[in-house]
């Protein structure tokens, strides 16, 4: 399994090239690539040219660090049909960008549209039948993450899209902070994804449901508005003793191609003490379960 920083916290104090000696100074080997706006940015399509590419991957040699995995996110799933067909376009550099890297690795969310399941389904499967080819003559791997406001965003029903793609090219993201929108319980989520599970993203939240449901209070009263946070280990709800033993139980910790991301997004400036914190919290339960 590699372990890897998810750099968001530090994209406006950073430069593109200088996250692989970041990374490296703070203790992590591996790098998770999120969107960027000299990269691939949310929505869009992506900015980096040949060139840009080669100086990221000459500056992972000089510091030492691999990017494990490449996060885009699109409209794939998108109802409307021209933004769909523009996140294929977008999503096909993104795979180029990628395999150019050395990488097999990508990790996105299904994206659509929770009001239009049915159409948001029809856009993605519609996306998969033109991007699967692409993906498998690659050598790609797409996990996927049922984030919240995505048109899936349950855990078991996430896992069921996936397995109607019926390709080992395509697998899932389990994302800690997600757990409370993801309705179902880790383990059954875990266990049922087996070795379709390819990426984590380690970060803590509060359980939105406690409280009366009152935990969390907006306006007007019964906004469908999502809340979550991207907390450092220990500051929310999560039972991180539960998922690490799911995720021994699953093989997840000993798979080379696996990844775990550390994404904590709510202490920008923290942002260096909390990505070495995060380091060795995720080593620390690494090595409870593995000596369990």
């Amino acid at each position: 399994m590699k372990i890897a920083l998810d750099p968001t916290p530090f994209h406006h104090t950073h430069g593109l090239l200088e996250f692989p000696q970041l990374a490296a100074d703070l203790g992590y080997r591996y790098l998770q690539m999120t969107p960027h706006p000299d990269f691939i940015p949310f929505y869009n399509h992506p900015k980096a040219d040949d060139e840009l590419v080669a100086d990221l991957k000459a500056a992972c040699r000089k510091a030492g660090v691999e990017i494990a995995s490449v996060l885009p996110v699109q409209r794939w799933s998108g109802p409307d049909p021209d933004a769909r067909e523009a996140a294929v376009r977008y999503w096909k550099r993104a795979i180029q960008i990628t395999a150019d890297l050395g990488v097999n690795q990508m990790n996105t969310e299904f994206s659509g549209r929770p009001e239009q399941p049915e159409e948001s389904e029809r856009a993605f499967y519609r996306s998969m039948e033109e991007l699967l080819p692409v993906i498998e003559r690659e050598g790609m791997h797409i996990a996927i993450d049922p984030h919240p406001d995505d048109y899936v965003e349950h855990g078991l029903a996430a896992l069921r899209v996936i397995r109607g793609v019926n390709s080992p090219n395509i697998g899932m993201v389990y994302v800690a902070p997600h757990t409370f929108h993801m309705e179902d319980a880790p383990l059954d989520i875990i266990r049922a994804a087996g070795s379709r599970l390819r990426v984590v993203h380690i970060a803590d939240t509060m359980d939105h449901h406690r409280s009366n449901g009152l935990r969390y209070i907006t306006n007007p009263a019964g906004s469908p508005a999502r809340v979550h946070q991207h907390l450092k280990v220990g500051d929310g709800d999560v039972n991180f003793d539960e998922l690490f033993s799911g995720l021994a139980e699953n093989g997840f910790l000993d798979r080379e191609e696996t990844v775990m991301a550390s994404c904590v997004f709510a202490e920008n400036e923290n942002a260096e003490e909390v990505s070495r914190y995060q380091m060795k919290t995720i080593n620390d339960y690494i090595g409870r379960v593995t000596q369990a």
